[in-house]
């Protein structure tokens, strides 16, 4: 895995993870699972409301699904405008995600930490298991669009060192 991917996502999988724990359990459905921890008053005035939470979980597990059923279209919908529009097709954005995310098609347990704000969006860390039981750590970045609506602006990939292969 590149080691740039790997020193830029640690820092941030570790800030999450310092304040929040997540519940995991074998499934081949990705929804959300529960947070096992609750934030403290300091990291709260960084998470998303639960209604926001709610809808960044949302557009996540409906890319994922659709990478799943090979719908591009739907993928390419969950993404901003500035990728749709860098990628240009949604069969570029399937054939592109398929090469760069494998370990993204069709999970074995997907684990959501909360999501956190960041200046103009948000990031959600996402835990995921592929189908040989590797250990993934997903930072997914999103941007609120002007409707109100979430949508995913990119996402780096390393393995967890944290969970055994």
């Amino acid at each position: 895995m590149n080691t740039f991917i790997t020193r830029l996502l640690l820092p941030i999988a570790l800030a999450a993870s310092a304040t929040t724990a997540s519940a995991t359990s074998p499934s081949t459905d990705p929804t959300p699972q529960a947070s096992a921890g609750a934030p403290t008053e300091a990291t709260h005035q960084f998470l998303l409301s639960d209604s926001e939470a709610t809808q960044v979980r949302d557009v996540i597990v409906a890319q994922i699904q659709a990478m799943a059923e090979n719908d591009a279209e739907r993928m390419f919908d969950t993404t901003t405008p500035a990728v749709r529009a860098a990628i240009g097709s949604s069969g570029r954005f399937l054939a592109m995600m398929h090469g760069a995310y494998p370990m993204v098609y069709q999970p074995s347990i997907v684990s959501f930490h909360p999501p956190h704000r960041k200046s103009d969006g948000a990031f959600q860390l996402v835990e995921i298991t592929d189908r040989d039981d590797q250990a993934w750590l997903a930072v997914f970045i999103l941007e609120q669009q002007p409707d109100e609506s979430w949508r995913i602006s990119g996402c780096a990939v390393t393995e967890n060192p944290w969970l055994p292969a």
